[in-house]
């Protein structure tokens, strides 16, 4: 008798009924986690089902196959199928902002606002990349009021890998939220609730990291705990790009604000100032701060700390609070502040 073959053996083979989310499932009740997302990866690339093509869009995003995401969106963009493209602009986006690239601000928000879509999916998509650009522009007021918005578009999705992907999304687009606002009981609830969730190492590592900085008022060992959890992350997935940025600033920086200096070292300069300044050696940090552009309210800080000056304090705590709207690091100049007597 003929042995019995897997429903799905090979995902480029698939029936073409099968939806991206059965696909997925099927996968994973054959394969390793890990097997199962390298096939479903190539299926995305593959398939020629237009659902597939716009969702497995969400698929690479979310898992971090940044450079898989770059030709699916290429090929979605030059197809005739309008939607199709509609959805390449918004993950083109999300990928240029993700890797830094400058946008035009006014020109991408007009863009976006032109598309016009009766896609519960597609709609979602335009409401994160409007949340992304208000916190960009440090409009958390209307950040506020675009979460409560998506949280009701989210509930309407029917593709449960979808959904579950946009709720990843939320979670921690209202950690960020709730983080900058200084309500840090409720920031971290969802910066849990997104690291449960999440399958993307790099998502995963950017989430212990902040939630390590959100215990800079509180406790060391809570913070470094989390810093540590983001290093373990980051060398296993072969992160060096984030290993280094942990090593050389995040952990730094916690250290330097509790006063734990020994055997810390840095090779940037800020963090170099900063140790510097928790040990006492003022005219150290000075010297290092001279050298360095003064462009960023944490350098301002420094300085102003260093040199004992209220009036760079001030600026620093105005640059906090009026353009970046951060509640929460606006607390570490006004804190040095009060410590400076008149």
């Amino acid at each position: 008798m003929e042995s019995s073959r897997p429903i799905l053996d090979d995902p480029l083979t698939a029936n073409e009924h099968l939806t991206l989310e059965m696909v997925m499932f099927l996968l994973t009740t054959q394969h390793s986690k890990g097997k199962a997302n390298e096939l479903l990866r190539q299926y995305c690339l593959q398939s020629p089902i237009a659902d597939v093509q716009k969702k497995g869009m969400e698929f690479l995003y979310m898992n971090g196959y940044t450079d898989d995401l770059q030709k699916l969106i290429h090929k979605n963009k030059t197809s005739n199928d309008r939607s199709k493209q509609e959805w390449s602009e918004v993950y083109q986006f999300m990928l240029d902002r993700d890797q830094q690239h400058t946008y035009p601000l006014k020109t991408v928000m007009h863009r976006l606002n032109a598309i016009r879509t009766s896609e519960p999916e597609l709609q979602c998509l335009l409401k994160f990349a409007h949340i992304s650009i208000s916190m960009d522009s440090g409009d958390y007021e209307c950040v506020g009021h675009l979460l409560q918005q998506q949280h009701e578009l989210v509930e309407k999705i029917s593709d449960r890998m979808l959904m579950n992907f946009f709720k990843t999304r939320l979670y921690t687009s209202l950690f960020m939220y709730y983080w900058r606002r200084n309500e840090l009981i409720i920031a971290r609830k969802f910066a849990f609730r997104a690291l449960n969730q999440s399958t993307n190492s790099r998502t995963k590592i950017a989430l212990h990291v902040n939630l390590g900085l959100t215990y800079l008022f509180d406790t060391y060992e809570q913070g470094m705990y989390h810093m540590r959890e983001a290093l373990k992350l980051a060398r296993t997935y072969k992160h060096y790009d984030l290993e280094a940025i942990i090593n050389e600033q995040n952990i730094p920086f916690l250290a330097a604000e509790f006063g734990i200096s020994d055997q810390i070292q840095t090779q940037d300069k800020s963090e170099q100032a900063h140790l510097a300044m928790a040990n006492g050696h003022y005219d150290k940090a000075e010297r290092i701060l001279s050298s360095v552009p003064i462009n960023t309210p944490f350098r301002l800080y420094y300085l102003g700390v260093v040199t004992q000056n209220r009036q760079l304090l001030l600026q620093s705590y105005s640059h906090f609070i009026e353009k970046n709207s951060d509640y929460f690091f606006s607390r570490l100049p006004l804190r040095a502040m009060q410590k400076i007597h008149d």
